[in-house]
């Protein structure tokens, strides 16, 4: 009966954290989900040019592709 008991306040809390941590990551996301305005996360890594094989900017190819790329 107790072992019963301290499952479900188990569950119960567990059910409350998980909850309550994703209504906190959709109301204050953390600063790696945040995007600009092509939709290119901020925290992103430099990707590789397909052409040359370098290092460049990820939001500088999806303006390329996009069509507005320098």
């Amino acid at each position: 009966m107790l072992a019963r008991l301290l499952m479900r306040l188990f569950v119960a809390a567990s059910a409350i954290a998980v909850v309550g941590g994703l209504a906190f990551v959709y109301v204050k996301p953390p600063e790696g989900m945040h995007a600009t305005r092509e939709g290119v996360p901020l925290l992103s890594p430099p990707v590789a040019n397909p052409a040359t094989g370098e290092a460049i900017p990820l939001e500088r190819l999806v303006q390329h592709f996009k069509g507005g790329g320098r």
